[in-house]
């Protein structure tokens, strides 16, 4: 997997006040910015090059890409009035090359696994799915994504934030995508063309699917964030590299 796309426009209104001076892919963990946990993590796998949306505290993010380690990997693209998830990626469809899947990413998210088995997992099902989601165990099913899976693992329907929902498979919010969604994204674009909402639920039947059970985190609460604080203590003690 050569490129990735890593969402990280969003105001971070749930982090408040933790994210009225930063945007929230630069919330510190462990006294390091989330964004660059993406940076490391998915370089380390072979990502080659990186697009990053900005909108709130754009600066912020471009002053930290500038001295970091990955300037010369990553694109900075400002949105002046936030294009949402499916808009972004269209949006920025020449970035992608024709041939080649390519990651997306909402950079919220705090995510280790073994990328390269991710990378595997869509390769082998790339010619029959179009998109390969990675998917964890939530213990607040309510609050996610929840798929349900046939034999093959993949997605036979998609429920979003429900009230009962039928498992506690969610959506990480981690995909691999077939240059070949394009066409679906030009065909039905729209204002507020959300990912979740409007492509998912076309492409069910042909999503495969990733299980990370190493671990998965949505940073988007004070609470998941207090909680994500402990957990990469103990991770880092596991693994001095991170």
């Amino acid at each position: 997997m050569k490129k990735a796309l890593l969402l990280a426009a969003g105001l971070g209104t749930r982090l408040r006040p933790i994210t009225n001076k930063i945007p929230k892919c630069l919330v510190p963990l462990n006294n390091k910015p989330l964004l660059q946990y993406w940076l490391e993590n998915l370089t380390k796998a072979g990502v080659e090059e990186f697009i990053i949306n900005t909108h709130y505290f754009n600066n912020k993010v471009e002053e930290f890409i500038e001295n970091s380690e990955f300037k010369n990997k990553v694109t900075l693209v400002y949105e002046k009035e936030l294009l949402n998830t499916a808009g972004t990626i269209l949006e920025n469809k020449i970035f992608f090359d024709k041939d080649e899947p390519f990651l997306v990413i909402h950079a919220d998210n705090l995510s280790f696994c073994n990328f390269n088995a991710f990378f595997d997992t869509h390769e082998e099902k790339k010619t029959k799915c179009d998109i390969t989601m990675m998917l964890f165990e939530t213990d607040t099913p309510q609050s996610c994504g929840i798929v349900e899976l046939d034999k093959n693992g993949i997605v036979q329907k998609f429920y979003e934030k429900v009230k009962n929902p039928p498992s506690n498979l969610a959506n990480a919010a981690v995909y691999i995508c077939n240059y070949s969604i394009f066409k679906f994204l030009e065909i039905n674009k729209k204002d507020n063309f959300d990912f979740s909402l409007d492509v998912i639920p076309y492409f069910t039947g042909k999503i495969n699917t990733f299980l990370n059970s190493t671990y998965h985190r949505d940073i988007g609460t004070l609470q998941s964030y207090e909680i994500a604080q402990k957990d990469i203590k103990n991770l880092t003690k596991c693994n001095k590299n991170m």
